[in-house]
């Protein structure tokens, strides 16, 4: 969630999907103050537009407008090609029979007349009509709405976010092609031209991984039958020159192969046939290897190729707990695990109705609160966000200056607690149930996360939701996967009581694989917190 360095994250999140809150305290030693982070999610959510669910579901009424607008324009063609139709077929008998005796027609003085009339009256009245645009409407209407249309950039990024799906939940493409997705209430699927760009995207952004996968399923549908506007030689084209670049010389050459089958007359098609034959020919002597049959071309499945390394050491931990998979919740651990109503102290305020409480993990302690927002106040919360909506930024180790990353996708808007009794109504619950003081803490963010919305392994806090599929929030460190409750609230300190950081709290919010997800975060400064959550005796307290 991207702190100020004096930030030290106490960690409340809240669930307005579902909500969780989390308490932690930060990883500065020295730093002068407490985090505390309310996560509230409610719905999954870029100013680009494929990172706000949310803002999205504004473009699905927009083109419903545009649709409306399109049956009018084709309306007011068909009136006035109707209209054309009928001078036409007017004008057509009449021609026909002045022409069969112009002399003999011209004779009668009102068909004289009538000639002329149409000459200099009618047949202008026609032009008008003909040079009539009934597109105005609908070109002004799409003028109006086109600022809000997605950008070649939000495009690449639904891409990604679809790619990062298939990685983190191991799906192969043949079931995103064909809608196949757990949870899921609409079946949409992908046509050929689709796979062929999502392929495209990844080849151009050099990640011939995905590009090998998307352009094997764009030939796969092809094979089967399905008409597409891309030829299967341009699909060719880009797969053998992908599953080179994955080193796989053999299948390269069988792709190639069949490319110079389709084409022959292929610009680039015989010149890289030529040069990957001499390269495979060359293996083969070095490895002493039997020469392979380049007959049968051999289907690329999701295993066939390593995902190259990247930039996150818990790649793989994180998302096998996104997964479901390497939770270490033992039977021994589970056994320590409880539930109890929690008064908050005897406040006042939770006497008569005590929040319910259940362990999450028992260490570090993570507890979830039930039914800490009602399905009212995640829809005034919501509403009160949307329109101030804004990239969600994370502040740069090195410079500190507030930048977007491409590891936390989504939206974020910060809430006054005057900006509607509802929100103040919230932070008072927060301190309740808490026992930390609002009176430092800064404003309430509400964040929305977008298509295949995440935020990697870090340092601070995470989010939730009621989702169809995904959305967990996990902790690779120990092993542990939160999983997203509506109205529910997930709450740990990611400080000890020294200030020092508990570094077994990095945790990550999974990408939503069907649904929506809204989340809000409250930080609690350390500062006005010195004697309702006063220092330990040793570092680790």
């Amino acid at each position: 969630m991207g702190l100020a360095d004096m930030r030290s994250p106490v960690l409340l999140h809240c669930n307005i999907g579902t909500s969780t809150l989390k308490m932690m305290k930060t990883t500065k030693k020295h730093s002068p103050f407490i985090s505390l982070g309310l996560f509230l999610l409610i719905s999954a959510s870029r100013a680009e537009i494929f990172t706000s669910i949310g803002q999205m579901t504004d473009l699905i009424y927009t083109e419903k407008e545009l649709v409306q607008s399109l049956k009018e324009y084709i309306q007011a063609e068909e009136s006035k090609l109707a209209a054309v139709k009928s001078w036409a077929s007017k004008l057509d008998r009449l021609t026909r029979m002045s022409t069969s005796d112009p002399e003999g027609y011209l004779a009668h003085p009102v068909n004289a007349y009538k000639l002329v009339k149409r000459l200099n009256t009618e047949w202008s009245d026609l032009e008008s009509l003909v040079l009539q645009n009934p597109s105005d409407g609908f070109i002004a209407n799409m003028s109006v709405h086109r600022q809000y249309f997605p950008d070649e950039e939000d495009e690449k990024g639904a891409a990604k976010a679809l790619m990062r799906l298939q990685d983190t939940y191991k799906l192969d493409s043949e079931s995103f092609s064909k809608g196949k997705l757990p949870g899921v209430r609409y079946n949409s699927q992908l046509t050929v031209d689709d796979c062929y760009d999502m392929g495209k995207t990844a080849y151009n952004d050099v990640d011939y991984y995905h590009s090998v996968l998307w352009m094997q399923q764009a030939l796969r549908q092809l094979d089967a039958g399905e008409e597409a506007l891309v030829s299967k030689a341009d699909v060719l084209d880009y797969l053998s020159y992908s599953v080179y670049q994955m080193g796989d010389l053999q299948r390269a050459v069988e792709l190639t192969r069949r490319l110079v089958a389709l084409d022959p007359s292929h610009q680039r098609a015989g010149g890289n046939l030529h040069y990957f034959e001499k390269l495979l020919q060359k293996e083969l002597r070095e490895s002493e290897r039997a020469k392979p049959n380049p007959s049968e071309e051999r289907p690329i499945q999701l295993g066939t190729y390593d995902r190259p390394l990247d930039y996150l050491p818990e790649r793989e931990t994180y998302e096998a707990l996104c997964r479901g998979e390497g939770i270490k919740l033992t039977p021994a651990r589970r056994s320590r695990l409880f539930c109890r109503y929690n008064d908050g102290n005897r406040n006042p305020r939770l006497l008569l109705a005590p929040m319910k409480q259940e362990d999450e993990w028992d260490n570090p302690h993570i507890v979830r609160f039930l039914d800490t927002l009602s399905d009212a106040e995640i829809e005034k919360i919501k509403e009160l966000a949307k329109p101030r909506l804004a990239r969600a930024t994370v502040r740069d180790p090195k410079t500190g200056v507030l930048t977007v990353a491409q590891y936390r996708i989504s939206k974020s808007a910060w809430l006054e607690g005057d900006v509607d009794p509802v929100i103040a109504r919230v932070n008072q619950r927060i301190e309740d149930i808490t026992g930390l003081s609002v009176a430092t803490a800064e404003l309430l963010q509400v964040a929305n996360y977008g298509v295949g919305g995440q935020y990697e392994p870090h340092f601070d806090f995470s989010r939730m939701s009621d989702v169809e599929a995904g959305g967990a929030t996990v902790f690779p460190d120990f092993g542990a996967a939160i999983l997203p409750r509506k109205g529910t609230a997930v709450f740990w300190y990611n400080l000890f009581r020294s200030g020092e950081g508990d570094y077994r709290t990095r945790h990550a919010a999974c990408p939503v694989l069907v649904g929506s997800k809204w989340v809000s975060n409250k930080w609690f400064h350390e500062r006005g917190q010195e004697f309702r959550r006063p220092c330990g005796l040793t570092e680790v307290d």
